[in-house]
């Protein structure tokens, strides 16, 4: 059973993957410069606290791994230096330590992202690649790196997913959890009537894992991900609502004045929300899977709903190990901001 190493190994997507590799028997090392902080699987993981951007770290810990699924990036609330030091220089790091100990595979998680604000849909691989700030640039220069070292020779799976969500997810979604918690409605950017696709953690994780197994002719590639059944965003969001059960609906707000506010709330450093949250959630945003089914076999298991579902389940279930905590990370709320002022009204 071949080895894996894990990048980003204490993050969301990390201790998911972490749990589902070891369901099928295979020795896990994770690496992170968060601690591995998960008693249910702590003592059946090898796992270095380190940083990416520190190839001499990571060269002593990817040692005798055969299969590299590179997780760890940093995401859009950070820095704009932390993200371009960490997405970029860190990948380089990433695959040209894998390469040096000739890894088998490397699997890249990248970002529907790379697309930016699209103008058709269902956006497939081959569409052009226009990054929309700091993160959208580095996601779309970290595939060129591993683009160079597939040419090298290297097999070098990229994975573009959807916005993942499941256990362990907090984040921008924790917003939605809490307002329905507490009994509020939540507003939406736009009429909702957009079509805009997630993805369940679970079946990212398959994903990988058929990138990590099948024919390596078929691996080598780039993919979409994303949930095969999803409707349109007031409706799956509603779903939430209607789960909490205090009879709240999704408030839908005009796209533009919405936007306009959150741009001045942003530059002020007074919300959350960053430019490709707002600006596409009034949009339609899907991609086509076709290629991931077609060539990896892939098979979603759960709708736009249910992933929600799943992760506000979650939510409810442990809501009391994060509740007083926030930051910039998956793993943890979002700090609201002003958006906690205007929950009175909902």
């Amino acid at each position: 059973m071949p080895s894996y190493f894990i990048t980003g190994g204490a993050g969301f997507l990390g201790i998911n993957l972490t749990r589902y590799l070891l369901a099928r028997g295979h020795r896990v090392t994770t690496y992170d410069f968060a601690d591995f902080d998960y008693p249910d699987v702590r003592d059946r993981v090898r796992s270095v606290k380190g940083d990416i951007r520190d190839a001499s770290a990571l060269d002593a810990a990817m040692s005798g791994a055969e299969v590299v699924v590179h997780t760890a990036a940093a995401l859009p609330l950070y820095k704009k230096e932390d993200i371009y030091s960490t997405d970029i220089d860190g990948t380089r790091n990433v695959v040209e330590t894998a390469y040096r100990h000739g890894v088998d595979r490397l699997i890249h998680i990248s970002s529907t992202a790379v697309y930016g604000i699209p103008d058709h849909h269902p956006l497939r691989e081959d569409d052009k690649l226009d990054g929309v700030g700091p993160y959208g640039k580095a996601k779309i220069m970290a595939e060129e790196i591993c683009l160079g070292y597939r040419e090298k020779g290297m097999c070098v799976t990229i994975i573009r997913p959807k916005s993942f969500v499941g256990p362990e997810r907090l984040g921008v979604f924790a917003l939605l959890y809490d307002w329905a918690k507490d009994g509020k409605g939540f507003p939406m950017i736009g009429s909702g009537d957009n079509r805009y696709q997630l993805l369940d953690v679970e079946d990212l994780c398959q994903a990988i894992y058929l990138a990590a197994t099948v024919d390596k002719s078929k691996a080598n590639d780039t993919f979409n991900v994303g949930a095969k059944e999803f409707t349109t965003m007031k409706q799956d969001y509603q779903a939430v609502l209607d789960y909490a059960g205090h009879g709240k609906k999704i408030v839908p707000f005009p796209a533009w004045p919405a936007i306009w506010a959150l741009r001045v709330l942003e530059f002020y450093h007074l919300s959350p929300l960053y430019k490709w949250v707002y600006e596409t959630a009034a949009k339609d945003s899907f991609v086509s899977i076709e290629k991931a089914e077609q060539i990896l076999g892939f098979e979603p298991k759960y709708s736009n709903q249910d992933a929600l579902l799943r992760n506000y389940r979650w939510y409810l279930d442990n809501l009391s190990k994060f509740e007083h905590s926030s930051g910039v990370s998956h793993r943890v709320p979002w700090k609201q901001g002003i958006l906690s002022l205007a929950k009175v009204f909902f």
